[in-house]
């Protein structure tokens, strides 16, 4: 069994922002994000979810499923 590293309170110590730490926990519980759905949870636009997404793979907490365009996700690095 696997420790939770990303508790609400250690994305906060990452400086996460708040959507992109809703979207981590979403991710956990789901299993995968897309960029609409990020939009839809957070209530942003393609851009800004775009750019969440990006730092998220960045530090290496998310990675991206290789697909680009229609039907790419990202789940847990």
């Amino acid at each position: 069994m696997r420790k939770d590293y990303y508790t609400e309170e250690r994305l906060k110590e990452m400086g996460l922002n708040n959507r992109q730490i809703k979207a981590v926990i979403y991710v956990k519980e789901k299993g995968k994000i897309t960029n609409k759905e990020y939009q839809e949870i957070n209530n942003c636009s393609r851009n800004t979810a775009s750019n969440d997404l990006r730092r998220l793979v960045e530090s290496d907490i998310l990675k991206e499923s290789g697909v680009k365009g229609a039907g790419s996700y990202y789940n847990i690095a």
